[in-house]
């Protein structure tokens, strides 16, 4: 009942990033909004997410994981409501912020409360299960918002979370254990620092994505200098957040989470992979519509055998890696994406099967080898104290990662060969990924070696 809790909390989250895009030119029409607005009720939600999510992970250990999980529903519910009852754009914008913070507390504490729940030797199988829902949610998305706009209109898709708030918290408050909280005070300055700096640079990558490309290009919408100026600031923040940590008596991000080798590989490895990954998603598109000439309907059916390869397979692969270890499977997993990326742009000439379907398989079969081990890995690499903030903090590497990645592919993109350049590069990272996670020691090791872990 717990991890059905924690699949509903953080499908709300899922199901709504995938089913507004659906329902935009509805909105959009109705509001008589611009496309800057328009894309700002996407941009708001994502920075809101990327900037807080460490900050959800550390408010999981100190004030409890089912507790700050129940709050986190409570608030994303609420936000839901306000979206779909926003009289304007700047209405909406503002409420989507606030589901943006909303979930930057839902999905790190949802992900540490598993780890709480289930013993080390089953945690793989739990995260693969969590991992196989959310990636099937996230595929229903789209065809869900579509038909809730043309049936009911746009606000129809944001009435669906406060139902599964509700009954979230309820499970949550007759079957999750006991919190077991930490005792020490949140580092409020550390946190506002470390918001501050992530946000800056969520900001900047996502200029200089799809949306900020276009506009990068126009020198009044958003000088370069600009963007520099921003970038820039958010590198000082990080700098100053770092060395806040060392003075600061009771800081957020711990010493020995540094320290810990194990941790600090798989986190690298996380940034790798996701960045890979989202170059190509970036890519893909273009590729399918622009060169192939598919209609936007069949170009997001090409992306099926992803999505359901990660949603069928992650769950009978996260078993498998309880009872063999996960190590084998982080190697292999982003090994396996790195062909498939090598595959499609080796094969841009030949049919759509041979050069994208098949490709994809083998993607959707690598991602779920990697998904919940890799997950399963990060939290256990730390003490149980820990576990929010190492989920938050690799869900935070996930989504700056993908940022990077958007910002990565939109740069490559202009060049005559960008799509193969792009799925080079996306190799690499991947590749990168394997190696990181082959030399990184396994959490049970590193914690034994004297990482600083009690």
């Amino acid at each position: 009942m717990v991890l059905a809790a924690c699949v509903l909390a953080s499908s709300m989250a899922f199901i709504d990033g995938t089913a507004l895009p659906v329902a935009l030119p509805r909105l959009r029409a109705d509001f008589g909004a611009d496309l800057a607005s328009v894309q700002w009720v996407l941009n708001g939600y994502m920075l809101a997410l990327a900037s807080l999510t460490l900050i959800g992970g550390a408010l999981a250990d100190v004030y409890g994981k089912a507790r700050m999980l129940r709050l986190g529903c409570v608030l994303f519910g609420l936000a839901s409501a306000a979206c779909a009852l926003a009289p304007s754009p700047a209405w909406l914008i503002a409420a989507r912020v606030a589901q943006g913070a909303a979930a930057a507390i839902v999905t790190p504490a949802s992900l540490a409360l598993i780890g709480a729940t289930y013993p080390r030797a089953e945690r793989n199988r739990a995260i693969g299960l969590w991992a196989a829902a959310s990636a099937l949610t996230t595929a229903g998305g789209p065809v869900l918002g579509g038909w809730l706009t043309e049936t009911f209109g746009w606000p129809s898709v944001f009435w669906i979370n406060p139902p599964l708030a509700l009954v979230t918290v309820g499970i949550l408050l007759v079957f999750a254990p006991k919190d077991e909280r930490i005792h020490r005070r949140f580092d409020v300055i550390g946190a506002a620092i470390l918001a501050s700096a992530i946000g800056a640079l969520a900001w900047a990558l996502s200029q200089i994505g799809p949306g900020g490309a276009r506009a990068a290009a126009d020198a009044t919408a958003q000088p370069r200098t600009v963007l520099a100026i921003v970038a820039g600031l958010g590198i000082v923040g990080l700098a100053l957040y770092a060395f806040w940590e060392r003075i600061s008596k009771h800081p957020m991000t711990p010493p020995r989470l540094v320290e810990n080798h194990a941790f600090l590989g798989l986190n690298v490895a996380t940034l790798m992979i996701y960045a890979g990954v989202s170059i190509m998603f970036f890519l893909l598109p273009f590729e399918l519509i622009d060169r192939r000439a598919l209609s936007s309907t069949d170009a997001g059916l090409a992306f099926l055998p992803f999505t359901l390869g990660v949603g069928l397979l992650s769950g009978v692969f996260g078993g498998l890696a309880d009872k063999i270890g996960a190590r084998t499977m982080l190697i292999a997993g982003p090994a396996g994406a790195a062909l498939a990326y090598v595959w499609m742009a080796l094969g841009q000439e030949e049919s759509l099967m041979l050069s994208v379907i098949a490709p994809m398989m083998l993607l959707g079969l690598s991602f779920a080898v990697l998904v919940a081990p890799l997950t399963a890995s990060v939290l256990s690499s730390v003490d149980q104290t820990d576990e929010g903030l190492a989920s938050g903090i690799n869900n935070a590497a996930s989504r700056i990662a993908q940022l990077a990645g958007v910002a990565l592919a939109a740069g490559v993109a202009s060049f005559e060969s960008g799509y193969e350049v792009g799925l080079a590069v996306a190799a690499v990272t991947s590749i990168g990924g394997a190696l990181t996670t082959a030399i990184t020691p396994t959490p049970a090791a590193a914690k034994a070696g004297g990482s600083g872990e009690a």
